[in-house]
């Protein structure tokens, strides 16, 4: 870029087009606050596993990056910006490791019943394009013994058919039988929205190797993104020292492909498949500052993002394409933190954050 480009981008009588005072989480704080976003849960108690599905109400453009060693997802290549699809139907977040990828075939089917997806031909069923991603659940005590009939394709339809504007955090859909580091893990989200109506949400399964909360203490890594208190205000002592190599409430004895932290971002601006790649990279870097260690060879770690559409991207593009993938790993730190501080467990499972909390 030239000097004279520089100084355009970054004159001061053509101000970013976004104040971030004005930036605040939108009505729900969650990533249905992005226009045209349902996500729908559905969770089976006796197996300990579940499936959360991000249903945009009308075809999308998407990008996935994967930065875990251990990745299990689905649909994923076709996303690439120079292949052909350039828009889904759906996303699908799912437990049950290899058997989890078959929720998608779940919401596959309800879509096309719905007359959704891909336009194949005149008097030809469309197909629906319906992305995923799965995290370990397998070993966390529910009856997984089903035999050749696995759960997961009826949990993606009821999941698909229960999509809304609001969901319930914790341990719900896709995080119901999650672990975060050597507590329990869920499912969280977290919006951002500007005074323009320019808006950035995340959704996020936490199934983490890495501690969401820092050692000896009950603050989380995201603390210093928090607003409002929303995931308990707690904050770290000033004298507070972390060595290098304490990871804290981290998994001691991690196993490869059994810890994941899976997620979507989501925009209403306008972006080409390849902004929407750059949103999905830059988002990313929320889970380094909710999670220690992150993407590492035991982590299956995956963020998809997706944009609507509903507005055009502020000029310079660029520069707001900055300030978006800036949002958007805010909003997937305070979504990690979410889903642990809102998690539940069951009778002999991992501990909770708030019994970590409590006096």
């Amino acid at each position: 870029m030239n000097e004279t480009a520089l100084d355009k981008l970054f004159a001061l009588d053509h101000p970013p087009p976004m104040d971030a005072r004005s930036v605040r989480p939108g009505a729900l704080n969650l990533i249905t606050d992005v226009p045209g976003l349902r996500v729908g849960q559905a969770e089976d108690s006796v197996v300990r596993t579940g499936v959360t599905v991000v249903a945009p109400t009308m075809r999308c453009v998407a990008a996935c990056d994967v930065r875990g060693g251990g990745p299990g997802t689905r649909e994923t290549d076709l996303l690439n910006p120079e292949n052909l699809v350039e828009a889904i139907d759906a996303v699908c977040l799912s437990g049950g490791s290899v058997y989890g990828l078959g929720a998608a075939d779940g919401v596959t089917a309800a879509l096309g019943a719905m007359g959704r997806g891909y336009p194949v031909g005149p008097g030809i069923t469309p197909a629906p394009i319906v992305p995923g991603a799965i995290l370990f659940d397998l070993a966390n005590g529910g009856d997984k013994d089903w035999g050749e009939t696995p759960p997961y394709a009826e949990l993606g339809k009821a999941a698909m058919k229960a999509a809304a504007p609001r969901f319930a955090l914790g341990t719900y859909g896709a995080g119901y039988g999650a672990q975060a580091g050597a507590l329990k893990g869920g499912v969280g989200s977290a919006s951002l929205v500007d005074e323009d109506g320019l808006a950035v949400g995340a959704v996020a399964a936490v199934n983490s190797m890495g501690s969401a909360v820092m050692p000896g203490s009950t603050a989380f890594w995201a603390w210093p993104f928090e607003i409002d208190g929303e995931f308990g205000g707690a904050r770290p002592d000033p004298a507070l020292w972390v060595e290098p190599d304490d990871w804290g409430l981290a998994k001691r004895n991690p196993a490869a492909r059994q810890n994941t932290t899976i997620a979507v971002i989501a925009t209403n601006a306008a972006l080409t498949p390849a902004q929407a790649k750059r949103l999905a990279v830059m988002a990313q870097d929320g889970l380094a500052r909710a999670l220690r260690p992150v993407h590492a060879l035991y982590d299956g770690d995956v963020v998809f993002a997706l944009s609507t559409g509903e507005r055009p991207l502020p000029e310079p593009w660029a520069f707001s394409l900055t300030v978006l993938g800036e949002r958007a790993a805010n909003c997937l730190a305070r979504a990690v933190a979410r889903g642990v501080h809102a998690a539940e467990s069951w009778p002999g499972g991992p501990r909770t954050w708030r019994d970590l909390a409590r006096p």
